[in-house]
Parts: C-alpha cells; structure tokens; sequence
C-alpha cells in the first residue's frame, strides 16, 4: 500500500472513530460503572469487533450481506435487540459508586464486557455498510489484497482504540465525581435511554438502494 493512501486512510479512520456511536456509548457506560481497568476489556472487544467486521468485508461476505434482504435485516434487528438490552440493564443497574469488588458483578467480568463491545461493533450492519464503501477504495486490486487488509486493520485497531480509550479514561474520571445515588442513578438512566435510542434508529436503519 503506497504511503499516501495509507496516510489518506489513517485520517479516515480517526474521523470514522470519533464518529459518537454505539462503541463511544459503551465504553462511557463501562467506564463509569467500573473504571477504566476494568473497562478496558470492553475495549478491546469493541476492536476486535471491528477486526470481524472488516474480515467480514475483505471475505466478499459484506456484499453477500449487503446483497440479501434476509440477512441484512436478521443482523439489523440483532443488532437492534442488543442495543436496547444493553440500554434496559444500564437503566436497572444499581446506583452504586465504583468500588473495587465491582469486577465481582456478572456483568461486569472481563469476558462479559469483552463480549459486550465485541457484539456492539459485530452486530452492526451499518458498519458492514460503511465499511464495504470506504474500504474498497483504499484497496488496490493490482496488489496482494491481505497485506493490504492487513494494514487497514491494524490502522483502523490502533486509531478507534486511542479514541476509545480516552472516552473511557474520561468516563472514569468524571465517576469519580458523582458520589451521590441520584446523580448515579441520573447517570445509569441517560445511558441506558442512550442505548435504547441507538437501538432504535438502527432498528429503522435502511439500505440505500
């Protein structure tokens, strides 16, 4: 890959992960329940959701998804129910200060949360979407296509991993704050109606023809 159209995609990739979304909601949410060790492992299976999302395109699966109504729609209102699970659980979560036995709650283990980022990014399809028409135009077909792939992921890890981390980092600070069981609770509820609302738009997300 030339060092320009890298150049050109790594920019595209800061832009693309700065993007508020699903991913920024949770590692705020995680990040204010639990910290940002914990939340860390949120993190990292929000990137390797990505990771499966590009596989996916760079597969030819994307444009089979892209392509059938049946998929694209059971992946949409997968995704969907994820979101708004998501968002009902942060709404009954206790209103409890971070402690440092919160890794003890089921939902709050390293693989619930590397599980929990893992399915917000994979059960996207408007990722898929988006990643079929961006990806292909920085892929040149005239060379071997996994360096190329390779690259675009190990780019695309590095830069949603910086942003995600600093949204953690800064959810975790901001917790530290908010003592009090009503701002917790204020907190836990505006999350969880973020969720829900994520949930929905993608939902009501439709294919450009």
């Amino acid at each position: 890959m030339p060092f320009d159209t890298w150049l050109a995609f790594f920019v595209a990739s800061w832009l693309i992960s700065l993007s508020p979304g699903a991913g920024a909601l949770s590692c705020m949410s995680a990040g204010m329940r639990y910290g940002y060790a914990r939340a860390s492992w949120n993190i990292l299976g929000l990137q390797f959701g990505i990771l499966f999302v590009l596989a996916i395109v760079a597969a030819g699966l994307g444009a089979v998804l892209a392509a059938s109504t049946i998929a694209f729609t059971a992946v949409k209102w997968l995704g969907a129910a994820y979101l708004v699970g998501i968002g009902i659980q942060q709404w009954r979560a206790p209103a409890l200060p971070m402690r440092s036995d919160a890794a003890a709650t089921v939902d709050g283990t390293s693989r619930a949360l590397f599980r929990r980022g893992f399915f917000v990014n994979a059960t996207n399809p408007k990722g898929i979407l988006f990643m079929l028409a961006v990806l292909p135009q920085f892929i040149d077909p005239e060379r071997p296509q996994l360096v190329q792939y390779a690259i675009c992921a190990v780019t695309m890890f590095f830069t949603d991993l910086v942003v995600m981390s600093g949204y953690t980092g800064f959810a975790a600070r901001v917790l530290r704050l908010l003592r009090a069981p009503r701002h917790l609770r204020a907190m836990n509820r505006a999350f969880g109606g973020l969720f829900v609302t994520a949930g929905v738009f993608l939902a009501t997300f439709r294919r450009v023809a």
